[in-house]
């Protein structure tokens, strides 16, 4: 398949190589051990992601030019942004099945690690056939508008009844499941039956959301870029950060009273810009100060509006 980029094909094997390696390293070096994350271990790993993030994207501007660079900083803002609403679902999966905070880490590291294969398979399926026929990038444009819609007008509740979902419900009927935890193992045997564990079901859901939010993210960022390697890039650097940024602002989350109202201005700005790429281009530059600054708004009206409401 004839993928459109201009990154020679090592490249990809060493991002991906890079990945894998900085979430083995955290997973069976750093983080070995069940443990609680604490406020500070979370600021300082989400420093460090965003870190190697700039990082990178100041290395890949410099090599191959900063119209690519500008792309890969304004897929990784939405997709991060766009994340973020996915931090309520898994919020609401550990308090459904009351999983303690020192099991989220290990679910999380294995959900991710999921995400980066599926986020990659779409994003490369996506961009050969934004490449290859050109309707399917109005196709995708006018789904983010119609996605817009729904961020603006769909009940919360409908995110909140995890134990009500027909995904978990069909799990729980056809899979075997132990009535407890039993510490961080997803499979357990029971009277010689092998069952799987609260958290696999946890597990599983994370996957689950992470692709309904794929189906809105993976659009998103194609009508940013059409590299299919700065797609995926950006999309995975953004995923590596939202593990950090749960512990970080999991429990603040909801303070974000006006961060759905923002990200359907956001999808609903890249699906025009989609829409009309044959008549006008939007500067990727223009692009980057307006999601930058919607998300910026959006965050002051939330932290206004919250003061005036505070006693």
């Amino acid at each position: 398949m004839n993928l459109p980029t201009v990154v020679e094909p090592e490249l990809w094997t060493t991002f991906t190589g890079g990945v894998l390696a900085f979430l083995f390293l955290d997973l069976f070096v750093l983080n070995r051990k069940a443990h609680e994350v604490t406020f500070k271990s979370a600021i300082t790993m989400s420093a460090i992601v965003v870190a190697i993030s700039l990082g990178f994207n100041a290395w890949f501007a410099s090599r191959y030019g900063a119209k690519l660079g500008m792309e890969f900083l304004s897929g990784y803002v939405v997709e991060l942004s766009l994340s973020f609403d996915n931090l309520f679902v898994i919020l609401m999966a550990f308090q459904a099945f009351q999983i303690q905070t020192q099991y989220q880490h290990r679910v999380l590291f294995w959900g991710i690690l999921g995400a980066i294969v599926a986020r990659g398979v779409l994003i490369i399926f996506g961009a050969a056939l934004i490449h290859k026929f050109e309707w399917v990038l109005y196709l995708f444009g006018a789904f983010l508008i119609f996605t817009a819609y729904k961020f603006l007008f769909e009940e919360e509740e409908e995110k909140i009844h995890i134990h009500e979902k027909k995904f978990v419900k069909i799990l729980q009927k056809y899979l075997p499941v132990t009535a407890r935890l039993h510490g961080e193992k997803f499979f357990v045997y029971e009277d010689n039956v092998r069952k799987a564990t609260p958290l696999f079901i946890v597990l599983l859901t994370v996957e689950a959301a992470d692709l309904v939010f794929a189906v809105d993210s993976i659009p998103a960022v194609l009508a940013l870029t059409q590299d299919s390697f700065v797609a995926y890039s950006s999309n995975i650097m953004a995923i590596l950060g939202l593990r950090a940024f749960y512990f970080l602002i999991a429990g603040a989350v909801a303070q974000f009273r006006y961060l759905k109202q923002g990200l359907a201005i956001i999808l609903a700005f890249v699906g025009t810009k989609m829409l009309i790429v044959k008549w006008y281009h939007v500067p990727t530059g223009a692009s980057l100060l307006f999601i930058l600054g919607t998300l910026a708004a959006s965050g002051f009206l939330s932290w206004y509006v919250n003061r005036k409401k505070r006693p």
